[in-house]
C-alpha cells in the first residue's frame, strides 16, 4: 500500500449577498478542504471538503481543527476507521471519504463517473429562495422562474408568517400547482403549539412539503405531527447527530414522516447516506439529497454522486451560485437542472497556491 500525506486549508466563502435563515443572516461561510497526496506522486492531490454549519452541525466544536490535524497526522490509520473513529466528526467523514476517492481518481474531480459527468444528462433542482423583505425575495423568485426553474423553495421560518402566505398565495395565483412545485423549510422555527395550524394554512396553497417544522428532538411532538398534519413533512435537522443503524430506523419507525432529507456533509458522507436511503426504502420513505453551502469542493462530490441514484425528485444543489470566490468548476445551472459542462475546467490554483490558511 502506498504511503499518504494529508494537510488541510480554511477557506473563507463569502456571499454575494446577505442571506437569511432562522439562525441569522449569513454572510460568509467557512470550510476546510482536506488535501491528500501519495509520497510517491505528491503532485496529484485528492481533495475533499469538511464544512459543518454554524449553529446546525453535529461536529461544530472547538476541537474541530484539532481532529482535522490528527486525521492528517495519523491518515494511514484513518483511511481504513474512519466510518467508526469519527462517528462525532461527519463533515470530516465526508470531506476524507471525498478527498481519498478523488485521489483514487488521480485528482480529476471525477468521484462518481456517469452520464452526469460525460455532460449527457442533468440533475433536476429547486431553486432556493432566500428570506428576506417581499421585494428581495419577489426579486429571487422573478430570477429563478426566468432561469427554468419548475421547482422553489422558499425558507420561511425568521419572517413574519402573515407575509410569507401572501407571497405564496401570490406565486399559487401565477403558477399553479401543476407547473409550479412549491417546497417550504421553517429550519425548526414553528413552536409545538403553532405548528399545526400553520400547517393547515400552508396546505391550501397544495405545497409538496414542509422541512423541519418544529425544532429537531422533540421526537414524540413530531411523529404526532406526522401522523395528523395536511402537508407532507421533511425531516432534515432531525437527522443529525443520529449515527447508529439502530438509532436511524427506530427514529424512522418512530416518527414516519413522509420524507426524508440528506446532506452528506451532516450524517457523515455518502456511506452514511446511504444507510438513511437503504433504511427509509425499507419503510416506503421517499428522500432526496441537498447540499450544505458547501464550496463547489463539496457540491461537486454531492452532486456526482447523486446522479448514480436515479432519484427523479427535484434536488436540493442549487448553492454553487452563492459565493463570490467560489472554486470555479465544471458545474453549472441551465433550464433548472445541475450540469457538468465539459468544456470547462477546474481551477483550483488558490488552493495549491496556499492561498487558503494552512495548518
Amino acid at each position: 500500500m502506498a504511503r499518504l500525506k494529508a494537510s488541510w486549508q480554511k477557506y473563507t466563502l463569502h456571499f454575494k449577498r446577505p442571506s437569511g435563515t432562522s439562525r441569522g443572516v449569513l454572510t460568509e461561510k467557512k470550510t476546510w478542504l482536506l488535501l491528500i497526496s501519495r509520497i510517491d506522486q505528491p503532485k496529484v492531490i485528492g481533495i475533499g471538503e469538511c464544512g459543518p454549519l454554524k449553529g446546525l452541525s453535529f461536529d461544530e466544536r472547538p476541537d474541530f481543527e484539532a481532529k482535522l490535524t490528527e486525521v492528517c497526522l495519523h491518515l494511514e490509520e484513518y483511511q481504513d476507521t474512519y466510518q467508526n473513529a469519527l462517528k462525532a466528526f461527519p463533515a470530516v467523514q465526508f470531506g476524507l471519504e471525498s478527498a481519498l476517492l478523488d485521489l483514487q481518481a488521480k485528482g480529476t474531480k471525477i468521484l462518481f463517473p456517469s452520464s452526469f459527468t460525460e455532460g449527457k444528462t442533468t440533475i433536476n433542482i429547486n431553486g432556493l429562495i432566500w428570506m428576506g423583505s417581499q421585494e428581495y425575495m419577489h426579486e429571487q423568485i422573478e430570477t429563478k422562474l426566468a432561469d427554468g426553474f419548475t421547482c422553489l423553495k422558499i425558507k420561511i421560518g425568521a419572517i413574519d408568517f402573515e407575509e410569507k402566505l401572501s407571497l405564496i398565495k401570490e406565486i399559487r395565483r401565477e403558477y399553479p400547482a401543476k407547473g409550479m412545485e412549491l417546497r417550504v423549510d421553517a429550519n425548526g422555527a414553528f413552536t409545538p403549539q403553532e405548528a399545526l395550524e400553520k400547517l393547515k394554512r400552508l396546505a391550501e396553497f397544495e405545497l409538496h412539503s414542509i422541512e423541519q417544522p418544529i425544532q429537531a428532538g422533540q421526537i414524540d411532538l413530531m411523529a404526532k405531527l406526522c401522523e395528523t398534519t395536511p402537508l407532507p413533512i421533511a425531516l432534515d435537522e432531525e437527522l443529525i447527530g443520529i449515527t447508529t443503524t439502530e438509532e436511524k430506523a427506530n427514529l424512522l419507525s418512530t416518527i414516519k414522516p413522509q420524507y426524508i432529507i440528506l446532506k452528506p456533509t451532516l450524517v457523515g458522507g455518502f456511506k452514511n447516506a446511504e444507510e438513511w436511503i437503504s433504511l427509509a426504502n425499507k419503510q416506503n420513505i421517499p428522500w432526496w439529497i441537498t447540499s450544505a453551502l458547501e464550496s463547489n469542493i463539496g457540491l461537486n462530490s454531492i452532486a456526482q454522486w447523486t446522479a448514480t441514484l436515479d432519484n427523479a425528485l427535484p434536488q436540493g444543489l442549487g448553492t454553487g451560485q452563492l459565493y463570490t470566490n467560489n472554486i470555479p468548476s465544471p458545474l453549472v445551472i441551465k433550464n433548472g437542472n445541475l450540469c457538468y459542462d465539459r468544456n470547462k475546467d477546474w481551477d483550483i490554483s488558490k488552493i495549491e497556491s496556499g492561498v487558503c490558511e494552512w495548518i
